[in-house]
């Protein structure tokens, strides 16, 4: 054999593959990890290496500057930060992992919030960044609640749990799957916490895709596809044992809890990934009606430079057919 041309016979080369998380590991990257170590990737002849970006808008900008092929980011970011940034108009959604946003407010029914128009003459604690209180002006409009009437407090996402705990504030916005749980860690009894969960009161939004850089997609398509499929294989395995998936997250943390992050994956498994919609269409597609939906509720608290299609922002070619996303 000359050159690089391979045998017929012979394997390919792995293809070495950056994937970015847009957060420190914690529940919801187990099906990532299970697919790294479950042999999920080196099986699609994928070489993958993780790496850790500072939120979703670097993630995203690490796939648009092409240092990273594939990210996990809320989707929701990526529609805000493909409007406003040039450099990403033609970065696309290719796997959606969490059909339900976690957005919530966290509350203390102590502090009388036991329903979430309870929150009005209240003082909730945003922190900076948060994703969920970018979609909280779409979820009062849709029940009711004057936004002026509640008292908006600006503060850290370090001190959010403690100033809850604290009774400093009276709620928080946030996700349900962090917040809530790091409260009970905290030692705040879990029938004092009202866990006020947006896609319970009219929020259509989806959470958490997998993106890809179009200069990947374009060039080694198969890849993308590959890429996919070892992902939907560690959801299955996720499934299928989330106390061996909490315990693979935990190893990887710096003094994970395997026990917390049991509690994070059974709560994001069963409010965000096992939806009914999900269990009838399979994952990792989207409802490209209920999307434009969502794209509408996005433009409550964002200004448009030009309001995005559905698919201008999810692209379902490298999604594997329907028998090959059925939940097992």
């Amino acid at each position: 054999m000359t050159g690089d041309v391979l045998a017929a016979d012979e394997p390919r080369p792995p293809l070495a593959i950056q994937f970015s998380l847009d957060r420190p590991i914690d529940a919801a990257a187990a099906p990532f990890v299970l697919a790294a170590a479950g042999g999920l990737f080196s099986a699609e002849a994928l070489a993958v290496t993780i790496n850790i970006a500072s939120g979703s808008q670097d993630a995203i900008a690490r796939v648009a500057a092409g240092t990273s092929d594939f990210a996990v980011v809320d989707i929701n970011a990526l529609i805000r930060f493909r409007d406003k940034d040039k450099g990403a108009p033609r970065i696309k959604a290719v796997f959606m992992l969490f059909n339900k946003a976690p957005y919530s407010i966290i509350a203390r029914k102590s502090r009388g919030v036991l329903a979430l128009t309870d929150i009005e003459g209240k003082t909730l604690g945003v922190a900076e960044g948060d994703l969920s209180a970018r979609l909280w002006p779409a979820v009062a409009n849709l029940n009711g609640i004057k936004l002026k009437s509640v008292k908006q407090s600006s503060i850290s996402a370090a001190v959010r749990e403690p100033m809850l705990s604290a009774g400093q504030i009276d709620a928080v916005t946030g996700f349900s799957y962090l917040s809530a749980i790091n409260l009970r860690d905290r030692g705040v009894p879990a029938d004092d916490l009202a866990v006020l969960k947006f896609a319970d009161f009219g929020c259509e939004a989806y959470g958490f895709a997998m993106i890809v850089s179009p200069a990947l997609a374009a060039a080694k398509p198969e890849a993308v596809k590959a890429f996919v499929r070892a992902v939907i294989g560690g959801v299955n395995l996720t499934i299928k044992d989330p106390t061996n998936a909490a315990a693979e997250v935990a190893s990887r943390m710096d003094g994970g809890s395997k026990d917390l992050e049991l509690e994070r994956l059974r709560s994001i498994l069963r409010d965000n990934i096992l939806t009914s919609e999900v269990k009838r269409n399979g994952i990792g597609a989207i409802d490209p009606a209920r999307f434009e939906r969502a794209i509408d509720q996005v433009g409550e608290d964002f200004k448009f430079q030009k309001r995005p299609q559905a698919s201008d922002i999810f692209d379902d070619q490298f999604l594997p057919p329907l028998n090959g996303r059925l939940i097992n």
